[in-house]
This record gives C-alpha cells, structure tokens and sequence, in this order.
C-alpha cells in the first residue's frame, strides 16, 4: 500500500531501522565527514536525518524529515562547527515518522549536554517506559531510545561509563548506539551483536559506523568491530574499551547480509557481497533447475543471480532493468499508480527474456505483490517459463530487533505454503534456500576469507525465518 507519510511507493522488502555514524576529529570538519557517512548509509532509513555536533561547550543539532539531501543544505552543514559528531538516518519500526522522533536526541542531563543516536529495538522498552513514568520520567517522542536517555539519567551519581554499562544491564533487546557528550564519543553494542557496528579510522581522527561502507566513502580505514557487548570511549585520551556484559550467544542478524546491508560491506569482518554470492552457489546445489538463463530481481539478487549462474553453468543475464531516478515521489495513490508502482522502478529486456527459460533471483519474498508483478511483466515481455529461485528460507515469524516487520500476518509465507505462494506470483517453479544451505553458505567461502585477520562471528540470529529468537520478546498477539 503506498505509505501517505512518506510518500514513498511500494516495495516488496524489509526495511532496516536506521544507520549510525559517529566521528571524533580535532580539527576536521567532522559535520561535513558525517554528512557524506550518512550518504552511504542512505539505505538503512529514509524517513528522518539528522547530525549533532559538540564543541567542548555544547552540543548543536539539526534535523529533517525525509533523505539526507532533503534534511540538509550546504548552509545547515557549513555552520555545525565542532570536533565531535554524531549522525542518523531513520526508518521507524516504534515511533511514528514525525519529526518529533528524527535523531539524535539531544538532551540536558546533571553533568551537561548529551546526543544518542540508535540503531535496534528495546523489546522491554514498553515496560521500562512504562516503570519510569510511574517514577515522575517525561517523555517527548514514542521511541524506544528515549528509554536509554531516562534509564541513564537515573544514574547521575555514577560517571556516564559507569550509568551506561549499568543501563546495559537493565535493557533488552537489539541495540548499537552512539552517544556523545561535549568532549567524548561513546559506542555501545548489544551483547548479542545483532546490529553491525565498526570502528575506522581517518588520519588522527576515529569513526563509528553502521557499516564499513562508510569507512570507504570518506576515505577512512577499516580498524576492528565493535564487540558484542563492549562500550568503546573515544576522547582526548585516545580509545578505551570497557567489556560491559559477557556474550550470552552470538547472534548477529543474517538477514543483514540477505538484504539489509549494502553489498560493499564488510559486517563482522564478512564480506556482503561474497556471502551473497555464496547463497547462489548454494542454491544452485540445492535446486537444479532446466533453463536458458539466469536473472536477477535488482539490485539486491544480482550477487546471489551471479553465484547461481556460475555453480549451474547457465548464463547470466540482466533481463530487468532498473530506473535508479525513482526514489520518493508524490503522485497521488489511485489503483493505476499502484498497479504500474513496479513498472516504475523496473522494466524487462524484451530481447533477453523473450522465449527464454528463466532463472529469476530475488533476495526473499515478503509479502508477494511485487514478485507477481515482476512475473506478470516478464510473461507480457514473452517469457517462456519463469522458475523463481529465492536465496533465502521463506520469512515466516516477525522481526522484534529493528526490522520492520512486527505482526506475522503481514508475511505470506506465515500464511500459504509454498505451493500456494507459487500460485498466487504465477510462476512454473519455487524454491527457497533452505536454512541448512543458508548457514552453511555463511560458513564456506566467505567466512574463510574472513580468517587470519579477526574471527567472524559464526552463529546469527535466524528468527525470521525458524521463530527461534536469541533474545526475549515481549508476549504478543500477532
């Protein structure tokens, strides 16, 4: 359904909920640097934007609603001036899309100014909440990290060290945030790692981020992850690690790397773009299928599509094209402009799938619309046979870690089997990765490429696809 708060058409796939960059750089423009970090993390969250910057006497932030060319003009960025920043773009999974709810969240605590910038959920943040406004707490958004803001001004007679790695033990859930005073940078991950956090290092100056992509836009090196459980400070001193909680279990989120992430990305030092590729080979030992060629649902099949093509032989080809001018747009939601919502955005080669046998690669299968569209325009465009291959298993339970799925009738694969969902896109075949393939894809070729330098992590969370979650959630209806 066309989303009227942001005006953005409809696609098929998860959403992340935000990314994060933080920089501590005495005598860079570390607003600029966190303006174009955030670029490359564009694609974790869409809705908000926004940068906080400190100067050692107070910190100043800006925020606005949708992309980061249209949160931000040269004029906002030019006159952040300071040697801290913090950054965020936002897709909201709690809390509405209301400018009220953009980050960073800048406060005022007992000892001075404060921004935190968060990527996850709490899954115990109703219940905190809940405990802190029964205690006098005043909360100004819906988002569950204003949570971690109260929690931490309950511990004023402690150093911010000590309240955050008390808070830790206090929340649950999925969570790498930033937090910045006037003078220091504070980076803080889950004990369970779900969500990716890096650190880098640009010249005498230090960078946290989401994703090492980041690390590649502006030009900065790769240093180590951020542990699973560890809060790293960076201040005049120099970088401290404080090993805040013990990993109860590793359990980053794979879906990271079957879509969520970009592909340039190295996320626990494995590489997206070989692990995906890895999925296609894997599914191509899975299911060995008669064709003339191998396609890929763009951009996110297109490593997975190139894995396929060279494990079965069968040659690749693009057979979609995307228009990468359509991002936001404001035309009205009638039934037409839903219907042609995909045609937007894609279009068949008519010379490449005309009579043709397809392979068609995607990535997952959420809710199903796009893909039967995709299969309606590839049959007009004179397809032959069209077998849909997904490099992942079938998305069956909700994601409670800070993906955008939180009721599990919204997931087809929840409610058809299989064979129905094949029915129901139009397609001669359908496969999934199965998650034994899935696990062991992530253990071959990219985890060993990983090796010699810092172990990856080698256990994820698969509770999209087995309903097997690492973490306690809150009891629920859906």
């Amino acid at each position: 359904m066309f989303n009227e708060a942001n005006h953005e058409l409809p696609w098929d796939k998860l959403k992340e909920e935000c990314g994060v960059i933080g920089i501590y750089g005495p005598g860079k423009d570390v607003a600029r640097l966190a303006y174009f970090g955030l670029y490359a993390l564009q694609h974790r969250g869409q809705e908000s934007a926004g940068i906080a910057v400190a100067n050692n006497r107070e910190i100043v932030v800006e925020k606005g609603m949708g992309l980061l060319t249209e949160a931000f003009d040269e004029a906002k960025v030019s006159l952040m001036k300071g040697h801290i920043a913090v950054g965020h773009v936002r897709y909201s999974t709690t809390g509405s899309s209301i400018f009220g709810n953009a980050q960073p969240l800048v406060c005022r605590h007992f000892r001075g100014m404060i921004a935190v910038a968060h990527n996850g959920n709490l899954t115990n943040a109703a219940e905190r909440r809940r405990n802190l406004a029964l205690t006098g707490a005043v909360f100004q958004t819906t988002t569950d990290t204003e949570v971690i803001v109260n929690l931490l001004a309950r511990h004023t007679q402690s150093s911010l060290e000590e309240a955050i790695m008390q808070v830790m033990t206090e929340i649950k859930g999925a969570y790498a945030f930033l937090l910045m005073t006037e003078n220091k940078l504070f980076a803080v991950r889950d004990p369970h790692g779900v969500r990716p956090l890096c650190l880098g290092r640009l010249q005498d100056a230090y960078i946290v981020a989401s994703e090492s992509c980041a690390f590649d836009t502006l030009g900065a090196t790769f240093v180590r992850n951020i542990e699973p459980g560890e809060v790293v400070v960076i201040d005049e001193q120099g970088i401290t690690s404080l090993k805040a909680l013990t990993r109860p279990r590793q359990a980053a989120c794979i879906f990271e790397y079957v879509y969520l992430a970009r592909p340039d990305s190295d996320i626990d030092r494995i590489n997206v773009y070989m692990a995906r590729q890895a999925m296609g080979r894997m599914l191509a030992r899975e299911y060995k299928v008669a064709a003339d060629i191998v396609m890929p649902v763009p951009d996110s099949g297109t490593p997975a599509a190139l894995g396929y093509s060279l494990e079965s032989g069968i040659p690749f080809e693009e057979g979609l094209i995307k228009n990468r001018y359509v991002g936001r747009t404001f035309i009205q939601p009638t039934q037409e402009m839903r219907d042609r919502a995909v045609r937007l955005k894609l279009n068949p080669v008519g010379k490449v799938v005309a009579g043709k046998r397809i392979v068609l690669i995607d990535d997952s299968i959420v809710r199903g619309t796009t893909s039967k569209k995709i299969v309606q325009m590839l049959r007009q465009a004179g397809a032959a046979e069209i077998h849909m291959l997904v490099s992942s298993p079938p998305v069956t339970y909700p994601c409670f870690y800070g993906i955008d799925t939180s009721r599990r009738q919204e997931l087809i694969a929840a409610t058809k089997t299989p064979e129905e969902i094949r029915r129901m896109i139009g397609v001669d075949s359908l496969y999934y990765l199965s998650q034994e393939g899935l696990l062991a894809a992530m253990a071959g070729e990219p985890a060993e490429a990983a090796r010699g330098v810092e172990k990856p992590l080698n256990t994820y969370c698969t509770a999209c696809f087995s309903g097997e979650y690492p973490i306690e959630i809150p009891r629920q209806t859906g």
